[in-house]
């Protein structure tokens, strides 16, 4: 897995970057790139967006679990990123999602599904993420931010599949978001209208051991 996963974040990001007009730097294994080179337009919209998407999920998950976000704490306030200049480190996460918002009529305003494990690694000059089990998975690359946040880029792997597709493939399987510290030894990912049932997507990252 560590073999395939290392070679689809390498494609993420020459997929990415081509897609942009703009070459990727990468030597001896190492890579590096700024991420706004690597985005697609429509990604680089849905980050400009993410507090508005963000207080619009809020508003609609408190209609009807008000206690439900309230017991989540800082996870769920849209301000709560602390200063982090070193970003997330590699290791492995206890990790959890919470849905919040419906993009369209009947589905659930909120939703909070059961932890599961994933990982940040080290891919020189940026990090990757994954989620190592379940039907849906996203994986992609993490790059450096502005200080208080790392922006996260890449695509969603669903069922038996073994190799992500290639960032900028699909729009509906691309997902761009942010990484933010929100307490020692805690972070979360933001994701702003994700492309199915929800406007935001929050996954807490608590390090194992």
């Amino acid at each position: 897995m560590k073999a395939v996963f290392r070679g689809a974040v390498i494609a993420l990001l020459v997929t990415g970057c081509a897609s942009q007009g703009a070459a990727p730097a990468e030597s001896s294994g190492t890579v590096a790139a700024n991420w706004r080179k690597v985005a697609t337009a429509s990604d680089r919209q849905r980050l400009r967006g993410w507090r508005d998407s963000f207080t619009t999920a809020l508003r609609q998950a408190k209609t009807a679990h008000a206690a439900d976000v309230a017991s989540h704490g800082n996870l769920l306030e849209p301000d709560a990123a602390i200063a982090d200049p070193d970003g997330i480190p590699p290791g492995t996460y206890r990790c959890r999602v919470i849905k919040l918002g419906a993009r369209s009529a009947g589905m659930s305003e909120y939703t909070a599904y059961p932890p599961f494990d994933c990982n940040i690694a080290d891919e020189g000059g940026v990090s990757s993420f994954t989620k190592t089990s379940g039907s849906q998975r996203p994986v992609g690359l993490v790059f450096d931010g502005d200080g208080s946040r790392q922006i996260f880029l890449g695509t969603l792997m669903l069922g038996d599949e073994s190799q992500a597709l290639d960032y900028g493939r699909d729009a509906d399987r691309d997902m761009a978001g942010a990484i933010e510290r929100i307490g020692p030894r805690r972070w979360r990912m933001i994701l702003p209208r994700p492309r199915f049932e929800s406007l935001m997507d929050v996954i807490e990252l608590v390090p194992v051991g």
